[in-house]
């Protein structure tokens, strides 16, 4: 009935083969004059998913989270991740050859400060490091006594030896219907940008921004619709566009050659150079710039300008097609949404659905819309003690049966060519205990904080973050993950500059579309979250004295009412969530079944305290 199109369930691999290949990189290691090497998890552009043919950190340790770092030494090999990922680590790595560190506090740099020796040779790829982390490591190996080695080739790539070969999606068009700006606008705004940085040209070496100035979409990571590729922007005149050529229809070829050049990514090094050669100032984003290209145009007698890429701003903030796009495609979703929350409330107190069951029958859900085109990021569906891993993602071998009594935490997304999603929702399955509904209240109580909002501009993600832990707090609780991340527009799930989190320094501005999900983690028992997307609009208050912003929900589905404690919300929290509730159902109600309707009529209704 059911089946899972985007994502799959087997187990990564682990054991012996992982150890065998341990063994053989240190013997790489060895003939390179190598005394240690940092694996980071990440490809040329940073992102966040990765193509296979990129995935060394997992093909050389086994873990198979989104961010982290392994530091192989002669004698010992640590992994480094962050919280989310802490209880995944313990249990994909090999406890007998790796150790498991702390990716932020302290950092790696920590460790290799008292594990490398005087004379060390520490190598790194500077294809696949910031500048930024680059100097880290340099640092860190200057205390020591070690040199940092900049590596021609990869040393792992050459004992991986079934190394998949890099990915050719197919690009395609993004009309200006779903961008709303046509590319020659957006290199005007973008020209203008690299002339207040003082530059002569800036490199996109973010494949997202590529993607969105020059209206482009592809198929090389999952989840995301990236075309891996580069541009070099000049202050005036045409830009460049490095992509594969491969990847190119003659009508992609057409459109991208209205607005820019387009060469292969081979001819980025010597074009970079020449311009470096007339003594060119050349902008990088520090963020996805790897280290390789700083080292290219200064070596070549140009200036290396590291800062911010203005892309990432412009890119952030929505225009009014975008906005309405992404509208469309949360009250799409919510239809899907709606009829697999009513199909778990019927089936899930059985006894028999598992965690793969909810995964299989959301995508189907989604598919049957008719606009599907990808998950936005592999289904969290975790059950019971699954739900406290923050990350989870359930594989044949870890799948669980939902039992009553159970709290069942699913975080899933959707893209649509209109607008990307990303909604969680927990679950009660039977009758929930009196801890699990006081959490879901505190965590709901800061949702509703954020949800209700009103800062005025200039206000940062780190000024509001604290509204969504106030209630936990108060418990002696809190949850080790930022509250919001920023979202793209049929592009990463996961959008920079701009989160809600104690590191979020940007500005929130208009028309930014970030997530709101605080949670709480109970290791071995539960896990809730409660994640809508929220649209940056104005907020009009009379007699303001500045110019004020709040909020606009985009997600449209039911919370559960069945967790909420009503003693603990006051009487502007339960009139939100009456609000809400009555726009979810006024909204979704004339567009689906019978059944589905009857449920949601009961899912929505009026709550009193």
């Amino acid at each position: 009935m059911f089946e899972a199109h985007f994502q799959t369930f087997e187990e990564p691999e682990s054991g012996v083969a992982l150890t065998a290949r341990l063994a053989a990189f240190r013997e790489e290691l060895a003939r390179r004059k190598l005394t240690g090497f940092v694996i980071p998890r990440a490809d040329q552009q940073q992102n966040e998913y990765v193509a296979p043919s990129e995935e060394r950190l997992a093909w050389l340790t086994g873990f198979t989270g989104s961010a982290g770092m392994a530091i192989v030494l002669t004698h010992q090999a640590a992994l480094f991740v962050d919280g989310r990922y802490t209880l995944q680590a313990a249990k994909q790595v090999d406890a007998k050859a790796w150790s498991v560190e702390s990716l932020i506090d302290p950092p790696p740099e920590s460790w290799l400060a008292e594990h490398l020796a005087a004379g060390d040779r520490l190598g790194f790829d500077p294809w696949l490091h910031t500048s930024a982390a680059a100097e880290r490591l340099a640092v860190a190996c200057a205390r020591a006594g070690a040199e940092l080695v900049a590596v021609e080739t990869n040393p792992l790539d050459s004992v991986w030896t079934e190394r998949p070969a890099p990915p050719l999606g197919p690009v395609a068009i993004h009309g200006t219907q779903f961008s709303g700006e046509a590319e020659g606008h957006k290199l005007k705004r973008i020209q203008e940008e690299i002339g207040k940085l003082g530059a002569d040209a800036l490199v996109l070496s973010d494949s997202h921004a590529v993607a969105w100035t020059f209206n482009i979409r592809g198929a090389d990571v999952s989840h995301t619709p990236l075309p891996l590729s580069y541009a070099l922007v000049p202050k005036s005149g045409r830009p460049t566009v490095f992509i594969d050529h491969r990847k190119l229809s003659n009508s992609a070829r057409d459109h991208l050659e209205q607005s820019a050049d387009v060469a292969e990514p081979e001819a980025l090094a010597p074009d970079l150079t020449a311009l470096a050669q007339r003594g060119a100032a050349i902008a990088l984003d520090s963020a996805t710039a790897a280290d390789a290209l700083s080292r290219l145009i200064n070596a070549a007698g140009g200036r290396a300008l590291r800062g911010s890429d203005p892309v990432a701003l412009l890119k952030a903030c929505k225009n009014a097609t975008e906005i309405e796009g992404t509208r469309q495609a949360h009250r799409r979703d919510a239809v899907a949404l709606a009829r697999f929350l009513a199909w778990i409330d019927r089936e899930a107190p059985s006894g028999t659905l598992t965690e793969i069951d909810t995964v299989e029958a959301l995508e189907t859900f989604r598919r049957d819309t008719g606009a599907l085109k990808d998950v936005s990021f592999p289904t969290i569906a975790g059950t019971g003690p699954n739900g406290a891993i923050v990350h989870y993602r359930v594989t044949r071998k870890t799948n669980r049966r939902i039992a009553p009594g159970d709290l069942l935490l699913i975080d899933s997304g959707a893209q649509y060519q209109d607008g990307t999603t990303d909604v969680t929702r927990t679950i009660a399955i039977g009758e929930p205990t009196a801890e699990m509904r006081d959490r879901f209240t505190r965590v709901l109580r800061g949702h509703i904080g954020i949800a209700r909002a009103v800062f005025p501009d200039g206000t940062t993600g780190a000024q509001i973050d604290t509204l969504a832990r106030q209630f936990l707090w108060q418990a002696g609780i809190d949850f080790e993950h930022g509250t919001g991340h920023g979202v793209g527009s049929y592009l990463s799930v996961h959008e920079g500059p701009a989160r809600i989190s104690k590191l979020g320094t940007t500005p929130l501005r208009r028309g930014m579309i970030l997530s709101n999900e605080p949670g709480y983690y109970k290791t071995d028992a539960f896990g809730i979250r409660i994640e809508n997307l929220e649209l940056v609009v104005g907020a009009d208050i009379a007699g303001a004295e500045k110019p004020m912003n709040a909020f606009e929900t985009l997600t449209l589905a039911p919370i559960d009412r069945r967790l909420i404690d009503l003693t603990m919300l006051s009487e502007q929290e339960l009139a939100w969530l009456n609000d809400y509730h009555a726009r979810v159902r006024r909204e979704v109600r004339p567009h689906v079944d019978e059944a589905t309707k009857v449920w949601l009529d009961a899912a929505t209704a009026v709550l009193k305290a």
